[in-house]
């Protein structure tokens, strides 16, 4: 059975970094799109970046150049570097997993983690 458990939020100022982690366990780790997404209070859940099968990262714009995916296969962890933190990156972030896609395919998510809370004070 497929698990994702999320770690490595917290609190921090603006500026501040945090790295998540993302560790998953129940399948063959490496041929299998990941991504993170976030919640922020009385908003939809948004797409902040995914990593496919082949190694391509994309990012949502806002936070593009800020943010950084990356998975460690040996660990079978998938992680999210943040950089630059800004009040409104404040969300729970939660991770998910969706099967391999063909080159050039978009990714689809269909097994998520319960999230860690991510605080960015101004």
């Amino acid at each position: 059975q497929v698990q994702l458990v999320e770690s490595g939020g917290g609190s921090v100022q603006a500026g501040g970094s945090l790295r998540l982690s993302c560790l998953a366990s129940g399948y063959p780790y490496t041929a299998f799109c990941h991504g993170w997404f976030r919640q922020r209070p009385g908003k939809e859940p948004e797409g902040v970046a995914h990593i496919d099968n082949y190694g391509s990262a994309m990012y949502a714009n806002s936070v593009k150049g800020r943010f950084t995916i990356d998975k460690d296969h040996a660990k079978n962890t998938l992680y999210l570097q943040m950089n630059d933190l800004k009040p409104e990156d404040s969300a729970l972030y939660y991770c998910a997993e969706g099967p391999p896609v063909a080159l050039g395919r978009p990714c689809q998510f269909g097994t998520w983690g319960h999230g860690t809370q991510v605080n960015v004070s101004s």
